[in-house]
């Protein structure tokens, strides 16, 4: 059977003319047959075709892989009355032609392209799937009928009652989501999610792997309840993804630049691959109210409950310095992937100890609980099923304190007036992530609004240094990323016991 991986990009279809307003996305058999692995050839034939062969496949999956990417940043922009013009968005830059997409895809995300092109030959030596995406022409529109070698997969939503206006509002809000399942066609589910996402006018970022969907996006609210609509009934997700899950806050398509869609080997970076660390062993699951009654028996205790409670932040620093749990031990990491360290660092800390863990929405304390429970040391290990998400919803005035991070141009929400954080250069309470305005620099500062009329608006005084001297010497000059505010921090800390 055809691989997954064997596909053209697939687009939304226009809307066809009359009364039938609704949208199909029409998967069909790819053309190109691939066996299920590189066959080894018998003796008589050089090796050299074996190595052809494989080279052969490798430029299949990182081409598919490049077209794929670049497709995931395409939009589409009202020129007049009748015309749509396509351009691509990336790293905030708008680029006109493939020829400029394709070059700056090509200098700048060799790595995410590195990592597709993982997948996709994965999927072409290792897995059967059933049926495979291909480019949908005018022969697919619903009112025709698909030849015996085309599957209808599925239904875009209807928008037939909604004004395009409407959709494109700015007010709206940000879903915030994951589901942990088994995922045959990684690919084609990726298909999917894009041509749902510009059929709804949707922004944000969605990562899909073999283990699940990770996804954050924003838009007008009859277009994301019409999203949530359609993951809930879509077969894979039926009976694993509820509304519950979906977290809302008040936000739109103006929170992200652009749409990110693609497939890597986890939905959330913890740098362990999701065959080592399965989400299936993970911690025991409470709901808001049940970890809201943990902690505060934890924190009525004080000191005994600490014996052998461990209440675990396991965001990165700069998430839970403007926001956390009362009593919480928030380890200070800049990202996900040095979780695991930081605990086999730390082991000691977490012997014969009972842990109560969080993140944001729940999704990176799945499988780092269930890294943490394959240590054998704790007692017992539960998280906040929801995250700090869902438990501000039902106890927006309860033990979390400050501003809750998120990974959009908001940076933050509240739910309290707390401001637990400082400004990185006079101290002032602020807790207002922006920036550093040095060019390169891609460090969050706080830095408040009279420190910034001083021209301090680096995330440190080097880093500051470094600005003004860009800003003065001729185009071209870069220096290495590295400033006092990250180069004097130790990457995983060991903790005092």
């Amino acid at each position: 059977m055809p691989s997954c991986c064997d596909v053209e990009m697939i687009s939304s279809l226009p809307l066809p003319d009359g009364d039938d307003a609704v949208e199909l996305c029409i998967l069909t058999s790819a053309d190109l047959e691939l066996k299920d692995h590189v066959p080894f050839p018998p003796k008589s034939h050089p090796r050299t075709k074996v190595d052809s062969s494989a080279k052969k496949k490798y430029a299949s999956a990182k081409k598919k892989a490049f077209a794929l990417f670049v497709k995931a940043k395409e939009v589409e922009v009202d020129m007049y009355a009748c015309q749509r013009a396509i351009s691509w968005r990336c790293c905030q830059q708008t680029f006109k032609d493939l020829t400029g997409i394709h070059r700056h895809v090509a200098s700048q995300h060799s790595g995410d392209i590195g990592q597709q092109t993982s997948v996709i030959l994965k999927q072409m030596t290792g897995s059967r799937i059933t049926n495979s995406p291909a480019s949908v022409d005018e022969t697919s529109r619903p009112n025709k009928t698909p030849d015996r070698n085309q599957v209808m997969v599925y239904k875009l939503p209807d928008i037939s009652h909604i004004d395009t206006n409407e959709m494109k509002s700015e007010v709206g809000e940000v879903l915030l989501y994951y589901c942990y399942c088994e995922v045959t066609d990684p690919v084609g589910l990726c298909m999917w999610q894009k041509a749902l996402c510009q059929h709804l006018h949707l922004t944000g970022k969605v990562r899909i792997a073999s283990e699940g969907i990770n996804g954050t996006v924003g838009g007008n609210r009859a277009s994301t309840n019409l999203y949530m609509e359609a993951m809930l009934s879509y077969p894979l997700f039926k009976g694993t993804l509820t509304k519950e899950d979906f977290k809302t806050s008040a936000g739109g398509a103006h929170c992200f630049p652009d749409l990110r869609i693609g497939v890597f080997e986890e939905i959330v970076p913890m740098g362990i691959h999701p065959e080592k660390v399965s989400y299936k062993e993970t911690g025991i699951r409470l709901a808001p109210k049940e970890f809201h009654a943990e902690v505060e028996k934890y924190l009525s205790q004080g000191h005994d409950a600490q014996v052998d409670t461990i209440l675990l932040d396991c965001r990165n620093f700069y998430e839970s310095k403007i926001g956390h749990f009362q009593g919480c031990l928030a380890p200070n990491i800049r990202k996900f992937s040095y979780f695991p360290i930081y605990i086999d660092e730390n082991l000691d800390l977490f012997r014969s100890k009972r842990v109560l863990m969080y993140c944001t929405g729940g999704i990176r304390c799945e499988r780092g609980s269930a890294y943490l429970r394959s240590k054998g040391v704790c007692t017992e290990v539960y998280h906040l099923k929801g995250g700090i998400h869902k438990y501000l919803e039902e106890f927006p005035d309860g033990f979390y304190r400050g501003k809750l991070f998120v990974f959009d141009e908001r940076y933050a929400i509240s739910s309290n007036s707390d401001v637990i954080s400082a400004c990185r250069y006079c101290g002032t309470p602020w807790d207002q992530y922006r920036l550093c305005s040095t060019q390169l620099c891609r460090q969050l500062v706080l830095t408040c609004q009279q420190c910034q009329q001083k021209g301090l608006t680096a995330c440190c005084p080097l880093c500051q240094e470094k600005g003004h001297a860009l800003a003065s010497a001729p185009s071209g000059l870069t220096f290495k990323e590295e400033c006092e505010c990250t180069g004097t921090r130790q990457q995983v800390p060991v903790e005092c016991i």
